[in-house]
Parts: C-alpha cells; sequence; structure tokens
C-alpha cells in the first residue's frame, strides 16, 4: 500500500518527530511512505482570515503535490478537516478543481482513522504503564467525525489507565489565527482547559492535533505542571517498542 505524508505546518517547523512516529508506525504495517516536496500549507489560516482568493492558490499547490498518490495520512483532524469540508467550497464555481479537490478528499485521512478503518488495526501491541487523559479537537470531532477511533486505539495499549477529561468537547482555544486575534478570550478558554487536565491528575495528555497540543502544553508548562504532552502517533509509537522489550 503507497501512502503520501501530509505533514501540516506545524509538525514540519516544530513538531517533525510526530511526522517520524507515523512514518515508523505506517512502515510496520507494510505502507510504503512518500513524501511530495512541493506540499504546503493546506490553506486554513488563509480561509480562515477570508482570504478566499489566496486560500485558492494554496489548495490548488496541495491538491497538485497528492495528484498521483494512492492515499494520503495527515497528524492532523483540523488539516484534514479543511480539505474535506471547506475544499468544495473553495472550487464551488471551478467544475474542474471541484472534481480534483474530491478525489483528494477521497484518498485523504487522519492518522487514527487510517488506521482503523483503511489498515483495520486497532491493537498494534503497545505497552505504556501511565496514566493519562484525552483531548479531542474540534475540527476532528466535527469536520471530520473523528470520535471514537482515537479512544479504540487508546483502548488496547496495556497497562495505559485512561481517565475521562471533564468537558472534554470543549475547545481548547487556539484555532489559529483566533487566539492571535481574540487573545483574551482565547487565554481564558485554554486556562479552563488546562485545570481540567490538571484534575485528572495524569501523566499524559493526548490528542491529535499538534496545535490544540501546543497550547494546552503551552499553558500547563506556564503553570509548572508536571503533564507531559504527546500526540496520539507518538504515544502508539513509544508503546509499540516497550511492548517489543516486554515480549523480548
Amino acid at each position: 500500500m503507497r501512502v503520501s505524508l501530509f505533514i501540516t505546518c506545524l509538525a514540519d517547523q516544530l513538531y517533525p518527530e510526530v511526522g517520524e512516529s507515523v512514518v515508523r508506525l505506517l512502515h510496520r504495517y507494510g505502507c510504503e511512505v512518500d513524501f511530495p516536496q512541493m506540499q504546503t500549507c493546506c490553506g486554513q489560516p488563509a480561509y480562515n482570515s477570508g482570504y478566499q482568493d489566496e486560500a485558492r492558490e494554496v489548495a490548488r499547490n496541495l491538491i497538485r503535490a497528492f495528484e498521483h498518490s494512492d492515499y494520503v495520512v495527515s497528524p492532523s483532524g483540523s488539516c484534514t478537516g479543511m480539505v474535506h469540508h471547506y475544499y468544495p467550497q473553495l472550487f464551488e464555481n471551478e467544475p474542474e478543481w471541484k472534481a480534483k479537490a474530491e478525489k483528494l478528499i477521497g484518498k485523504t485521512y487522519e492518522f487514527s482513522q487510517f488506521l482503523v478503518h483503511v489498515l483495520g488495526v486497532k491493537d498494534l501491541g503497545a505497552v505504556h504503564e501511565s496514566k493519562a487523559t484525552y483531548h479531542p479537537s474540534c475540527h476532528a470531532m466535527r469536520l471530520l467525525g473523528v470520535r471514537e477511533e482515537p479512544g479504540e486505539l487508546l483502548a488496547h495499549i496495556k497497562g495505559l489507565e485512561l481517565v475521562e477529561l471533564p468537558r472534554k468537547e470543549d475547545c481548547c482555544g487556539f484555532g489559529g489565527t483566533f487566539a492571535v486575534k481574540m487573545a483574551d478570550m482565547s487565554e481564558a478558554m485554554v486556562c479552563e482547559k488546562a485545570a481540567n487536565v490538571c484534575v485528572t491528575n495524569v501523566d499524559l495528555l493526548i490528542g491529535t492535533d499538534m496545535g490544540c497540543l501546543m497550547n494546552i502544553g503551552g499553558r500547563l508548562n506556564k503553570e509548572n505542571k508536571p503533564v507531559r504532552v504527546m500526540h496520539l502517533a507518538q504515544l502508539l509509537e513509544e508503546g509499540v517498542k516497550r511492548g517489543e522489550r516486554h515480549g523480548k
């Protein structure tokens, strides 16, 4: 199975280790992974700021980058959601590009979606003896409908005690440009989210979007709270390595 990695801006620039974990896990299940060099942003920041013409140009580039890919996998529900939900609107008056966008949508998956629904994998043999809570990102839930998949993967990690996050579906306040344009409101939201994480008394905060994790993790760090923040792919890869050591 040939898979192209859609890395996203945040993972590319700030958290490349997340992309590395995704690739190593896909290799583990027989995927041949490539990385189209011409990929850039999905266009979400421009789109959310009202610059639709500029967003269209960026979207065209992304469509071209993955034109020949069999599958496209991303460690972000937000960027995947942009492709799935907003590309048809961007190209509503351009039939040729709308058709190309629909083709990209049909083969583009968020990481946990791809593992569960395409590879049919829920139990990776991971072991991670820790206490964790999971923050579901807004776009993964509301734009993609990714609700059960991360939980199914987490449930099969041996030794992991999963604690439900209070008010888990509340936004963390990041929202990309929202955090810049409405900083005071964003700060209030992330303070509330961080407080809810602390109530769980966990070792780990797990998520599927580095935007959310960067925001919440930054707040936790500012408050000197000893909670490790990890993308789901990082946790799974770390758990797989521990599982292999235990097996030996």
